[in-house]
């Protein structure tokens, strides 16, 4: 898919949904591919390249962490994403769009078990003596 079916898919879905911006569909798309190519790489005998939710969230904490170090939670933030049930919103915005697909085992409550936003971007950056 080019960049400009992507763009217009976005705009398609930020008209019916308003919660996210469109940071938020870029990051994740871009996550999305950080992840595949870290789990094929990982697991060399991996044929499928689809990730399931955790993975996908996994790979999504470990970007932002490496993309945005402590600013992380201000982007999320700034884009309306404020826990892991948004991204699984994002990620199933997407898919009615066509812009990714999933299984039948895919369900937006996979999304429901990840983790505590200011555990996983904001408690890494404090000091050592504030974590407790």
């Amino acid at each position: 898919m080019g960049n400009r079916e992507f763009h217009s898919m976005l705009e398609s879905i930020l008209k019916d949904d308003k919660r996210f911006k469109v940071g938020a569909y870029v990051f994740v798309r871009m996550a999305l591919d950080f992840t595949v190519k870290n789990v094929c790489a990982s697991n060399p005998g991996r044929r499928d390249r689809h990730v399931s939710a955790g993975e996908l969230l996994d790979g999504i904490r470990i970007f932002a962490l490496q993309s945005f170090g402590p600013m992380a939670k201000v982007l999320f933030d700034e884009w309306g994403v404020k826990s892991c049930r948004d991204i699984g919103d994002i990620v199933f915005n997407l898919i009615s769009a066509g812009a990714l697909r999933k299984t039948e085992d895919d369900k937006i409550e996979d999304f429901d078990n990840g983790y505590d936003f200011n555990e996983a971007f904001v408690k890494p950056f404090l000091p050592k003596r504030k974590r407790l």
